[in-house]
C-alpha cells in the first residue's frame, strides 16, 4: 500500500489507551497517527468503521498449524501461507509458525522455509519457534520421545545462524539437555529462549533466566508445578519478573481459576501472554490428524494422543481473548494486550508490532462490541473480510 488510508467511525484501543472521536491514519503500510476525527488528507481511501471497535491485530507466539496444515508435515513455505492465512481469519496478523520436536532434517527445512517465507514478505509471517527437540522426557507432552536429545554443537550453529538470517526467533529448550552457555549464546545473539517441557527446579529455571532465557512456554503444561516446599518452574515463571509467560487459554489445558491465580501473581515486568499452540484443526472440520506418524483425534475442543495425552490445541486467538474476558472477567482492554502488545513486548518487537504507534506496521481488526471480527488489516491491506464469506 502506497496512499494514505484512514478507517473512521470507530472507537480505537491503540494496545495502551482507548480512543473516542478519532481516526486511524495509514500510509505505506504504517501506522502514521491516530487524529482527531475529520482531517483531511489528499486522495485518501476511507473506510467507515462507524459502530466498530478498532484493536491491534494479534501476535501469536506459538501456533503449529491451521487450515489443514502442520508445520511437522509441511515445514515449507506453501504450508506457512496457509497457517499464516489461516489464522488470519481469526484475527492473527503476526504468528510464529512452531516447529514441535522432529528430525533434524525436519527442522532445517523448517528453518529454509522461514527463510523463503521472510524473503516473499508472507503476510503474517513474523519469524519461527522451535519447541524442542532439546526438551525433557520426564515432561514431554506430546513430543516423540524418540526424538528428544541433548543440544550439541551442530544445533547451536544452525539457531545462531538462523537467527542471524531471520532475525526474529524464539526456542523452547529445557535445562536438562541445553546447557547455560548455549543459553548464553543463543540469548546474546538476540533469540528469545524460553524454558518448557522441563521439570527443573525452582533454583535451576531461576539460573537458567540469568543465564538469559526470557520466556516460560504454555504454563502449567509440561513443567515442574508450584508446589509449597519446591515452587518448580511455575513458581520461577511467576515469581521471576525477568520472564514472560505463554499461556493456553482453551479451559482445557488450565483451569479458569488458576489462570486466574497466575495473572493475580506474576510479577512484573514480565506478563503473562495468550498462546494458540493451536494445530492444523484451525479453520477446518478435521476430526484428526497426524504428527510423527501418530493419530491425534479432535473431539470437542480437545487433541489427544490415543493415550488421552493433550496434543497442542483447538483454539484461534479471538476465541481466547473472549475466554480470557468472558470467563475470567478480565477488562477487554486487558485482554486484548495479552494477545497484542505482552506478546510483542515478549518477542522485543513493540516498536512495530502489538500497538498503533506512529510508525509501527498497520495490522490492525475491526471488531462488533461482542468481539465478532468483521476484518482482519496486514500491513494496511484487508487480509481477511467476513462479509464476504
Amino acid at each position: 500500500m502506497t496512499g494514505t488510508l484512514i478507517i473512521t467511525g470507530a472507537r480505537i484501543f491503540d494496545g495502551n489507551d482507548c480512543h473516542y472521536g478519532a481516526d486511524l491514519i495509514v500510509q505505506a503500510g504504517r501506522v502514521k497517527e491516530i487524529s482527531p476525527r475529520g482531517a483531511e488528507f489528499h486522495d485518501a481511501e476511507i473506510v467507515d468503521a462507524t459502530g466498530l471497535l478498532l484493536i491491534p491485530g494479534f501476535v501469536d507466539l506459538q501456533v503449529n498449524g491451521g487450515g489443514g496444515t502442520l508445520f511437522n508435515e509441511e515445514p515449507t513455505l506453501g504450508g506457512i501461507r496457509k497457517i499464516c492465512s489461516a489464522h488470519a481469519r481469526f484475527g492473527t496478523t503476526a504468528l510464529l509458525p512452531t516447529l514441535i520436536t522432529d528430525t533434524r532434517e525436519v527442522r532445517t527445512a523448517a528453518i529454509n522455509a522461514a527463510l523463503e517465507a521472510t524473503a516473499a514478505k508472507v503476510p503474517g509471517f513474523l519469524g519461527l519457534h522451535l519447541e524442542g527437540p532439546h526438551i525433557s522426557l520426564a515432561r514431554k507432552g506430546a513430543h516423540d520421545p524418540a526424538l528428544i536429545r541433548p543440544m550439541d554443537k551442530a544445533d547451536l550453529d544452525e539457531m545462531l545462524a538462523c537467527m542471524k538470517a531471520l532475525g526474529c526467533l524464539m526456542v523452547t529448550l529445557a535445562p536438562e539437555n541445553a546447557t547455560k552457555e548455549q543459553v548464553r549464546a543463543l540469548a546474546n545473539a538476540g533469540v528469545v529462549v524460553s524454558l518448557g517441557h522441563t521439570d527443573a527446579s525452582f533454583e535451576t529455571a531461576c539460573g537458567y533466566s540469568k543465564a538469559g532465557a526470557r520466556a516460560v512456554t504454555h504454563l502449567f503444561n509440561a513443567m515442574s508445578g508450584l508446589g509449597h516446599r519446591e515452587p518448580g518452574l511455575v513458581g520461577a515463571a511467576l515469581a521471576t519478573g525477568a520472564l514472560d509467560v505463554g499461556l493456553i487459554a482453551d479451559g482445557f489445558h488450565v483451569n479458569p481459576a488458576a489462570m486466574a491465580i497466575a495473572i493475580r501473581a506474576k510479577q512484573r515486568p514480565g506478563q503473562i501472554f495468550l498462546v494458540t499452540d493451536a494445530m492444523s484443526t484451525i479453520g477446518t472440520d478435521m476430526t484428526h490428524l497426524l504428527l510423527n506418524g501418530r493419530e491425534i483425534v479432535r473431539d470437542r475442543g480437545r487433541l489427544t494422543l490415543a493415550d488421552g495425552t493433550l496434543a497442542g490445541a483447538d483454539i484461534d486467538m479471538l476465541s481466547s481473548v473472549r475466554f480470557i474476558h468472558e470467563k475470567l472477567g478480565m477488562p477487554v482492554e486487558e485482554a486484548i494486550r495479552m494477545a497484542t502488545a505482552y506478546p510483542a513486548d515478549a518477542m522485543g518487537i513493540a516498536s512495530h508490532k502489538g500497538r498503533l504507534i506512529a510508525g509501527a506496521d498497520a495490522d490492525f481488526l475491526l471488531l462488533t462490541s461482542e468481539l465478532q471480527l468483521r476484518s482482519t488489516w496486514i500491513g494496511g491491506r484487508k487480509a481477511f473480510d467476513a462479509t464476504i464469506i
